[in-house]
């Protein structure tokens, strides 16, 4: 196997197990039967279990959000663009943590908030490089606008995975973010 495909399969094996036990419940030991390679190999390729679950997670946003930004839902101002972007990466963030990472890692891991953390950023930088090659963001909007609007976002959004008990805490918290919050965000950043 050349090594983009094994890195492929031991990616494709951890999600496959991340999705069905969560990431805390799932070993090396059992994404490196799946993908029926040596544990070793895994290391070969990334650091820990913590790189492996990045690597998904970032291929998936990364797809996602491509997704969104070259196939836009035309609203009918900037504004309403802008919100229905952010609500939906924030949807797509919350997906990310339900399915791959699990709750219990999110509220119970010592490593959980570090690693949120660099999700997040990651997640930043990834929004803006989108949001700045987009055609359909009027240029018109400062750069610095922009990123508050993520940095922003984004911190209410994750602070959704260690604050709420239940998901009724989660459609609540995010129908608050939309009708209460979001609006004077935008607002802020395309004036």
């Amino acid at each position: 196997m050349e090594a983009d495909k094994i890195r492929e399969s031991i990616k494709k094996a951890s999600r496959d197990l991340f999705r069905r036990y969560g990431y805390n419940k799932t070993s090396v030991n059992e994404i490196a039967k799946k993908a029926r390679i040596a544990k070793a190999t895994i290391y070969k390729y990334f650091e820990s279990k913590e790189m492996v679950l990045h690597a998904i997670l970032m291929d998936y946003i990364q797809t996602s959000v491509d997704d969104l930004i070259h196939n836009p839902s035309y609203e009918s101002d900037q504004g309403s663009y802008l919100s229905n972007l952010i609500l939906k990466v924030s949807r797509l963030t919350y997906t990310v943590c339900n399915e791959f990472i699990g709750w219990d890692f999110i509220r119970e891991s010592a490593n959980a908030q570090e690693y949120l953390k660099t999700l997040s950023d990651d997640l930043e930088n990834l929004l803006i490089s989108s949001f700045n090659e987009s055609s359909v963001i009027d240029p018109q909007i400062p750069k610095e606008n922009l990123r508050f609007l993520i940095k922003s976002s984004k911190s209410i959004v994750f602070s959704f995975a260690f604050t709420a008990v239940s998901v009724a805490d989660v459609r609540k918290y995010f129908v608050s973010f939309q009708k209460e919050l979001l609006p004077y965000l935008v607002k802020a950043t395309i004036s």
